[in-house]
């Protein structure tokens, strides 16, 4: 088994980062949670700008949900909101999300398997 520690940023390719920290109704939450992996599964599949998605819920508290998401580019993320997958995940999820901060990221390192 190997692994790679390095310093290139996903910056340094002109990949844009971001972390969606997500507060959902938890009585909505079986829904939202369907609905984001559709949208999830559909993007990553369809389209090539759309690299990488990481859900992950607060053990204690699973409605709130943070969501690493990698792009090509900013032109693939603009691109990305555009499409009717996208649309169709913002309108279902509306009523259900309670509150949802963007953070814009830049990678300083990475540390992963091979």
């Amino acid at each position: 088994m190997s692994f790679s520690v390095g310093k290139a940023t996903a910056q340094d390719k002109g990949q844009m980062v971001r972390i969606a920290k997500i507060t959902v109704d938890p009585v909505q939450l079986e829904a939202y949670n369907a609905a984001l992996t559709e949208q999830m599964t559909i993007a990553v599949k369809l389209e090539p700008g759309v690299l990488t998605y990481y859900a992950v819920a607060d053990k204690d508290n699973p409605a709130n949900i943070t969501i690493l998401e990698i792009y090509a580019n900013e032109a693939a993320y603009q691109s990305h909101i555009q499409t009717p997958h996208f649309k169709k995940y913002k309108a279902t999820v509306e009523k259900m999300v309670k509150s949802l901060e963007l953070i814009n990221v830049d990678v300083i390192g990475i540390a992963k398997k091979d």
